[in-house]
C-alpha cells in the first residue's frame, strides 16, 4: 500500500512538472492608424477692385497706375470707372494692358472723338466717343469683357447713380462722360443719363458692390482754382471740382488705398499733357507700392 501511494505521488508530481504553471494570455496589440495629415489650403488673396475716377484729360494718369500694378504683380479682379475713368476702365477690362493703352493714348486724335452739334443741350453729341470705344474694345458688351466692368452714370431725372454692368459699352462710356452743357445727355431706354462724376467722382462704393474685398481708388479730380476762372468751360470745371471734393470726402473713406497722381498744372482740358499725366500716374503708384502690398497681405486669408 505504501508503495502504491508513493508511486501515485510521483506520477502527480511529474504531471505538474510537465504542464508547468499556467501563463496568462498574451495581450492583443491593435495597431493604431497613422494620424491624418491636415493639408492647409494655400493663402487666398483678396478680390481686388480698381476704382478709376473722373477728371477729363487728367484721366491719362490712370494708364500709368495700371502699368505699375501690372509690373509688380498686383492682379486686379474687377474695375469700375466714372467719366474719363470709365473710358480707361473699358479699355482695360477688354484685355488691353498698360503699355498698349499708352500707345493708344499717344496716338489718339482728339478731333476724332469730338462730334460737334447745334448747341441746344450740349456742344458735343458724344456718338464719336461711343464709336471709338466700340472699335477699341472689339465691340464687346460690358458683360463680355475679360474683367468684370462697371460704368457709373447719373440719372438726369432724379439724380440717382446707375452702375451699368451690361449693355453697349460705347453708349455707357458716353453716358458716364456726358458733362452737362458740354456733352448732350444720353438716352438709354426711357431715361437720360449724364456724367457719373456728379454722384460718384471716384466709384469706390460701386467697386465694393461688384464684389471687391480690397479697393484701390485713383483720384484725379482737379482741386478748385484759387483765381476765379474767366471762361464758361473753366467755370463749369470749377463747379465740378468744388462738388467733387465734397463727395470724395465721404466716398474715399471706404477705399483701402487711394492713389493721387500729382497733376499740378494739368487741367481737365489739357489733352497735350498725355505723357506727363501717364508718368504722374506711374510715380504715384510707385510711391504707394509698400502700402498696397501691406493691404494685400492683411486681407490674404
Amino acid at each position: 500500500m505504501f508503495r502504491r501511494l508513493a508511486s501515485l505521488a510521483l506520477v502527480l508530481a511529474l504531471s505538474a512538472c510537465a504542464f508547468g504553471p499556467t501563463q496568462p494570455p498574451a495581450p492583443i496589440v491593435v495597431p493604431t492608424p497613422d494620424p491624418i495629415a491636415v493639408v492647409k489650403p494655400p493663402p487666398k488673396p483678396p478680390r481686388i477692385g480698381l476704382a478709376l475716377g473722373g477728371g477729363a484729360a487728367r484721366g491719362f494718369a490712370h494708364i500709368g497706375v495700371i502699368q505699375v500694378l501690372e509690373e509688380n504683380g498686383i492682379k486686379v479682379d474687377l474695375v469700375a470707372g466714372t467719366s474719363a475713368g470709365s473710358l480707361v476702365a473699358a479699355l482695360y477690362a477688354s484685355g488691353k494692358g498698360g503699355k498698349e493703352m499708352q500707345t493708344l493714348a499717344e496716338g489718339m486724335d482728339e478731333g476724332g472723338i469730338t462730334d460737334w452739334s447745334f448747341p441746344l443741350r450740349g456742344l458735343i453729341r458724344g456718338e464719336a466717343l461711343a464709336r471709338f470705344i466700340r472699335d477699341k474694345t472689339g465691340g464687346k458688351g460690358i458683360e463680355q469683357m475679360a474683367l468684370p466692368l462697371g460704368i457709373v452714370a447719373t440719372d438726369l431725372s432724379d439724380g440717382s447713380a446707375i452702375l451699368f454692368r451690361s449693355g453697349d459699352t460705347g453708349t455707357a462710356v458716353r453716358a458716364s462722360s456726358a458733362v452737362p452743357a458740354v456733352f448732350q445727355p444720353v438716352r438709354i431706354g426711357q431715361r437720360e443719363y449724364v456724367d457719373g462724376g456728379l454722384v460718384s467722382p471716384v466709384p469706390v462704393r460701386f467697386a465694393r458692390e461688384m464684389g471687391a474685398q480690397l479697393v484701390i481708388a485713383v483720384d484725379i479730380t482737379s482741386p478748385p482754382e484759387k483765381d476765379p476762372p474767366g471762361d464758361a468751360f473753366r467755370m463749369l470745371m470749377q463747379t465740378f471740382a468744388i462738388m467733387g471734393r465734397s463727395i470724395n470726402t465721404f466716398e474715399l473713406r471706404e477705399a483701402d488705398a487711394v492713389i493721387r497722381p500729382r497733376l499740378d498744372g494739368v487741367s481737365s482740358a489739357d489733352f497735350t499733357a498725355r505723357r506727363r499725366a501717364i508718368q504722374a500716374g506711374r510715380d504715384a503708384a510707385q510711391a504707394m507700392l509698400p502700402l498696397l502690398r501691406q493691404r494685400v497681405a492683411e486681407k490674404t486669408r
